[in-house]
């Protein structure tokens, strides 16, 4: 998934330091910091990652870096290897599969409760969002595209009104982000497109439109990190 160095540790000895804020708990910060590099890139699928290293890009001690590692193993972000050490987990296409799924599930709802509810308001605030999109495409921001994505998405989950709901996309949001990443330019015109055709949806409060809008479009995501898989693995 993606380019740059596999196995090494160039991404971060390259890399300006990024100090982890303290006021937020110590360990609870260093986990949420280490799976941000995971998901914008600076740490690569199968990247080596070594606690003293960690703990000096993020300007701390070894010992909340062992933590998080420990506790990002158990969350699928990192494989320990007896002897080895940890490294970045590599996500195998079942998982992708199986979390872009569940998630066009959630997020095909989502769309329908959105077009039920959503104001003049909030639809204004949506093409805002499609704007910040549309401009990370056409100066070919592949960043841009991954943030303007999830923010847009998140939006929609909040105009849905349903906490519930919004709880269980919140808990496959950071991933889809990472796998949405090394596809984010081979979609970039086509997803856009597919985000004003579901504003309109939600706009015109057309529920069943904006629900079978929003199921076509998180299906070709899923399609399109399946191709990209495949592409990769042709290559290897």
């Amino acid at each position: 998934m993606g380019g740059g160095k596999r196995g090494g540790r160039g991404a971060l000895s390259g890399a300006a330091t990024q100090r982890v804020e303290r006021p937020a708990p110590l360990r609870e910060a260093v986990h949420t910091a280490l799976i941000e590099l995971i998901i914008n890139g600076t740490l690569q699928p199968g990247q080596h990652l070594v606690e003293l290293e960690l703990a000096q890009y993020l300007g701390v001690s070894r010992q909340p870096v062992r933590e998080a590692l420990q506790r990002l193993q158990t969350e699928g972000w990192v494989d320990l290897r007896p002897a080895q050490g940890a490294f970045v987990h590599t996500p195998t296409e079942e998982e992708a599969d199986q979390l872009l799924s569940v998630r066009s599930v959630l997020e095909t709802h989502s769309a329908r409760l959105a077009a039920a509810r959503a104001g003049e308001a909030e639809i204004a605030r949506l093409w805002e969002l499609q704007q910040d999109g549309v401009r990370a495409v056409e100066s070919d921001d592949a960043e841009g595209m991954v943030e303007a994505n999830a923010a847009l998405h998140a939006y929609i989950t909040q105009l849905s009104g349903n906490a519930v709901l919004a709880e269980h996309i919140a808990l496959v949001e950071r991933r889809v982000r990472w796998y949405y990443r090394p596809i984010a330019r081979p979609r970039g015109h086509d997803a856009w497109n597919e985000h004003a055709e579901l504003i309109k949806a939600i706009a015109a409060h057309d529920t069943d439109l904006a629900s079978m809008i929003m199921n076509r479009h998180t299906e070709r995501t899923r399609q399109a990190y399946h191709d990209q898989r495949t592409a990769e693995s042709d290559q290897a």
